[in-house]
């Protein structure tokens, strides 16, 4: 069984793609860290987000992956390191975007994460999920919140791991994102027209999952 929740960044998605996969046993796929995974060995690596050769052997030379520890957690991997923590750096969450966006990128991450949802029960989460990476899925949840809601989620997160952020510097960001991926050639941003749309802007994690939880036993 597929599910696939798409969405704007903040929104939730990972979380409740997470809680979800768990609930029902299902293995959980983050395509957006295998992008995050990308674009943070691409800075590191001085590789400009643009097509061309050098982009082609950068891409050629990298290798992703996604395993579950001991505890349950999903590791991500980029030429054989731990990269999981790493990719939430806010220097990615800024360029990931850029890099998200080209061809060659996208063909590589959709490649690798339809191989990994061919092989068992899934949960995947993203932008494109629904519609370019699991178009058959056997249930599609366009996931979002408010811009406002989303900074301030974001504000909490990178409180709780010690980096102070001016709410306004992530709620432009945050807009200029979700602009970003909307506007891109390859993939876009968009709800698939049979996705069940969900706005949780005032909704907590518990409320979410169960809501969706209810239309996959339905």
């Amino acid at each position: 069984m597929q599910i696939a929740i798409d969405g704007p960044a903040g929104a939730g998605k990972s979380t409740i793609a997470k809680k979800i996969a768990h609930d029902l046993g299902f293995i959980y796929i983050d395509s957006g860290a295998l992008y995050r995974a990308v674009a943070l060995l691409a800075l590191q690596e001085d590789q400009p987000p643009e097509e061309g050769p050098g982009l082609a052997v950068f891409l050629d030379q990298l290798s992703l992956d996604l395993t579950t520890n001991q505890a349950g957690y999903q590791q991500v991997w980029a030429n054989g390191r731990d990269v999981t923590e790493a990719i939430r750096d806010n220097a990615v969450s800024q360029r990931v975007s850029a890099y998200s966006a080209l061809p060659s990128v996208r063909q590589l991450v959709t490649d690798r994460i339809q191989h990994l949802a061919a092989q068992a029960d899934v949960v995947m989460d993203g932008r494109d999920i629904g519609t370019v990476v699991l178009p058959e899925a056997d249930l599609k949840i366009f996931l979002t919140a408010s811009v406002e809601e989303r900074a301030r989620r974001r504000m909490d997160q990178l409180a709780s791991q010690g980096d102070q952020v001016a709410f306004e510097t992530i709620a432009q960001e945050i807009a200029d994102r979700d602009e970003k991926d909307r506007q891109r050639s390859v993939a876009p941003l968009v709800q698939a027209a049979d996705a069940v749309y969900l706005d949780s802007s005032h909704m907590g994690i518990e409320d979410v999952s169960e809501y969706i939880l209810g239309l996959i036993r339905k």
